[in-house]
């Protein structure tokens, strides 16, 4: 008798692992600043900001969530400084055991551009299955699934616009979870563009990564290379490091100053670059992050 399959990762999470060990916490293109906190009633506000280094413009958003947990409902509210309204309706788990639909909307009162998003997710063992329907878009329908089995996921996607009668997009990808490391594939694009990814988790203190990715329209051939690193200095720190074919690097530091509080640093320099002179805006970059939650 075979055991019960765990859920697989959704679509957009397959080499999640890798993906935010070489995209998150390098704070390196600016100062962001981000308040959290919560009522007693269970409404979470939070108010985020950050300045561009390059273009010097300031971006904010002011959001409240709702939950109530009783009957798996979560509602958000945001208002950003380019004065757009979001709003999020999602329920779960009410329909149906495994069952989450939410309603996603942005208002533009300036330009009145709007745009409404239903998506629909159902989990259950061995397999996780997405839904999107983008009204205002064509209205545009958007599927994905992932089937896993013993480690192993395949997974695929497509986009279909209901007024042209277009299969407008469709990708695939295989992979392999193991609780130390996972490898994933992708064929994205309409299979024009691949990727391959990999991460580690060394020991408790050390992961490593990397992905390769071959886009013709944007490698020219070639294919793009990123390794990155990240290491625990204690329950409190950790420092993250990685380097890219282009010859970038990028160090991001992350320090828990007291409970609630938390500090990031970011560098990227071109070793390419190093003593050259660009008109077009800084070669290298600094940034930092600060974090308050309550």
């Amino acid at each position: 008798m075979s055991l019960p399959q765990p859920v697989p990762p959704s679509w957009k999470d397959l080499g999640k692992s890798s993906n935010d060990l070489l995209s998150k916490d390098y704070y390196y293109t600016g100062t962001n600043l981000e308040v959290k906190t919560k009522t007693s009633t269970g409404v979470a506000f939070r108010v985020a900001g950050s300045s561009d280094a390059k273009s010097d413009k300031i971006k904010g958003e002011l959001e409240a969530k709702l939950t109530d947990k009783k009957h798996g409902l979560v509602f958000t509210q945001a208002w950003t400084t380019a004065n757009a309204l979001k709003n999020t309706i999602e329920l779960e788990n009410q329909i149906a055991t495994g069952l989450k639909i939410d309603l996603n909307t942005t208002l533009y009162p300036d330009s009145k551009a709007k745009s409404a998003i239903i998506n629909s997710a159902y989990k259950q063992s061995g397999v996780h299955t997405r839904t999107a329907l983008d009204i205002f878009n064509g209205p545009t329908f958007t599927a994905d699934a992932v089937l896993g089995r013993d480690g192993f996921l395949l997974g695929a996607e497509a986009a279909y616009n209901v007024q042209s009668g277009l299969l407008t997009k469709y990708s695939t990808a295989l992979g392999y979870n193991a609780p130390d490391y996972s490898v994933t594939l992708h064929a994205l694009n309409n299979l024009k563009t691949f990727t391959a990814s990999y991460y580690h988790r060394v020991n408790a203190d050390v992961e490593a990564g990397a992905k390769a990715v071959y886009d013709p329209s944007k490698t020219q051939g070639g294919v793009a290379l990123e390794v990155g690193t990240k290491a625990y200095l204690d329950s409190a720190a950790f420092v993250k490091a990685k380097i890219s074919d282009s010859g970038v690097v990028a160090v991001g530091y992350t320090q828990a100053l007291r409970p609630g509080v938390k500090a990031s640093v970011g560098l990227a320099l071109d070793t390419q670059k190093l003593n050259a002179a660009d008109h077009s805006g800084p070669v290298h970059k600094v940034g930092l992050n600060l974090v308050f939650e309550s």
